[in-house]
């Protein structure tokens, strides 16, 4: 799918034509710069390379100055790929935002905010001792009983426990686009995108 990488900046809320209040995401989407071309020939696949956001060229490797000196443009904080665009693109070109249109519905990727080391409560939804869920008696957070006895004398993969949460890779899919500003770069999408403020997002059509 064709798209664009983009940096989310906050949310925001929309009255639609019948007044109501819809809540939105802002996404600064683009320019992105074509820093490679992917053909059939050389690589087996057709897909573009396009790179987004400045990076400082002192904390840049040789490996990536080259690589951007062959685009003729500056090194790129952040680089993903992309197929099925429609256009030819060759390298150091650009595509902005006006690649989307008002009223298409795109994908939206991004790395879930980080929670850290979190319990069963916050983690899985548990009950906590109001339920009384899992066998448990008087400890109020506790994720109660986890096994069985003799047999099988052990806990199973994939056991709801505590643990690392957050930091995924998340895909919502189907978010409305409710406004293009090319101006701008902006793109506002109907509904929340994963990631915390100034997070790079990948956005398909």
């Amino acid at each position: 799918m064709s798209g664009l990488i983009g940096k989310k900046i906050g949310m925001t809320s929309i009255f639609d034509e019948n007044g109501k209040n819809i809540p939105c995401t802002v996404i600064e989407a683009g320019p992105c710069i074509v820093t490679q071309v992917r053909t059939e020939e050389v690589d087996g696949y057709s897909a573009l390379q396009l790179g987004f956001d400045d990076a400082t060229e002192k904390n840049a490797t040789k490996a990536d100055l080259g690589h951007a000196k062959k685009a003729g443009t500056s090194v790129k904080r952040k680089v993903a790929e992309f197929k099925g665009f429609d256009a030819e693109y060759k390298l150091g070109d650009a595509i902005t935002v006006e690649h989307f249109a008002e009223g298409e519905f795109v994908d939206i990727a991004g790395t879930s905010k980080g929670k850290g080391f979190q319990g069963v409560v916050k983690r899985h939804n548990f009950g906590g001792v109001g339920q009384a869920t899992h066998g448990q008696h008087n400890r109020l957070r506790a994720p109660g009983s986890i096994g069985a006895a003799s047999y099988p004398a052990r806990v199973f993969k994939g056991m709801k426990m505590a643990g690392r949460m957050g930091g995924d890779t998340v895909k919502v899919q189907n978010l409305r686009v409710y406004k293009v500003v090319p101006e701008k770069n902006l793109l506002v999408v109907k509904g929340c995108v994963p990631g915390h403020k100034n997070s790079y997002v990948i956005i398909q059509k």
